[in-house]
């Protein structure tokens, strides 16, 4: 569902970010170093309970601060507030009710981001490209989290097995659980990958028609995929033993985009290569759209960088086909004046130093 009140009080640079939203289309402007991503990055914290820019929660505390407050109301009066204090603590609420998950806020909050450290997408290895579908299967497939959380603890235990070289018993009841529950994340990630494949069409018909029939989407599995699991890691036992964790399996599951047969960052310009991250995202946005359990929140950082303006004025086109909330920032007006709709739904802000005002609406 999308934001209607958000309150970032002493995140990063954002003195006490308090901002109302419009349902539709947010675009914020700033100069660099402002607090515009700041902005975002408080959005997507506040979905996921992590940063998309950094692993080191203090570093999101803001200077002398020995905490941050992040709140919003969404537009059916839903309260969702996360406080994390330089002890360690970390506080949850929804609608006044202490949570202990994470993943309660993801449920309610369905955040998809593209900014200049997407392209990792690309050149970050297998790990950006898996955090990438999961989230997506997190809010598509519904059976996906609980079978990930199995196979997470399964995949523990039988790497304590190969670590610690315990009994032959132990290890083979392990690795029946860790081959069953792979295959079930294979299945549900497979057909995932088709329906996401077929939406990438749609909105590279959008974004980039003159190369869409060439790009495509390839998924490895994590294991050959002509062998049954359980003889891979058999004829493979020597080999985990000797590493000490499981070098097979639905952890290892990969998807590289091609155009035609080579890599796609290998054919596509840099302005290519962004438009292809926003149809992915777009479709990825799309799918989440269609099981209804949420309505996505599209954060786009930077929007200026590598698009021309008749890219961003296709983005334009692209983006006001998607049911969702739309949050974008740039450094100037002119970077965004593709993407302003005729019909006036939309709220500009401005970003200075930490404080964000209200330009128009």
């Amino acid at each position: 569902m999308s934001i209607k009140d958000l309150n970032a009080y002493q995140f990063r640079n954002l003195v006490d970010g308090k901002i109302s939203l419009h349902s539709e289309f947010n675009f914020i402007l700033g100069d660099n170093g402002s607090g515009k991503s700041s902005l975002l990055e408080s959005i997507y914290y506040l979905s996921h309970g992590k940063s998309f820019r950094t692993t080191n929660v203090s570093n999101l505390v803001r200077n002398e601060s020995q905490r941050f407050v992040l709140s919003a109301k969404t537009f059916n009066d839903q309260m969702l507030g996360i406080e994390y204090s330089l002890s360690g603590e970390k506080r949850i609420k929804i609608d006044g009710e202490r949570q202990t998950k994470l993943s309660e806020l993801a449920k309610n909050l369905a955040v998809q981001v593209v900014t200049p450290e997407s392209f990792k997408l690309f050149i970050g290895g297998p790990r950006e490209r898996r955090k990438f579908i999961d989230l997506g299967l997190f809010h598509v497939k519904h059976s996906f989290p609980e079978v990930w959380r199995q196979f997470n603890k399964t995949l523990k235990q039988r790497n304590a097995c190969l670590k610690q070289r315990l009994s032959e018993q132990q290890l083979q009841y392990w690795t029946e659980q860790f081959c069953q529950l792979s295959e079930t994340i294979a299945e549900l990630r497979s057909g995932y990958i088709k329906e996401l494949s077929i939406e990438v069409t749609n909105w590279l018909s959008v974004l980039l028609p003159e190369i869409n029939d060439s790009i495509k989407l390839q998924y490895l599995q994590g294991w050959h995929s002509k062998k049954e699991l359980f003889d891979v890691l058999t004829q493979n036992k020597d080999k985990e033993l000797e590493r000490g964790f499981s070098l097979y399996g639905a952890h290892k599951f990969d998807v590289r985009f091609q155009f035609n047969t080579l890599s796609l960052e290998q054919r596509l310009s840099r302005g290519q290569q962004k438009l292809f991250l926003l149809a992915l995202t777009f479709a990825q946005t799309k799918l989440i759209e269609k099981v209804k359990r949420v309505k996505p929140i599209l954060l786009i950082d930077d929007i200026g960088a590598e698009l021309d303006i008749s890219s961003r004025t296709a983005m334009s086109v692209a983006n006001q086909l998607l049911n969702c909330q739309s949050i974008i920032t740039a450094i100037d007006k002119s970077a965004v004046e593709p993407l302003v709709p005729k019909n006036k739904n939309y709220k500009m802000f401005h970003v200075k130093h930490g404080n964000i005002s209200l330009m128009s609406e």
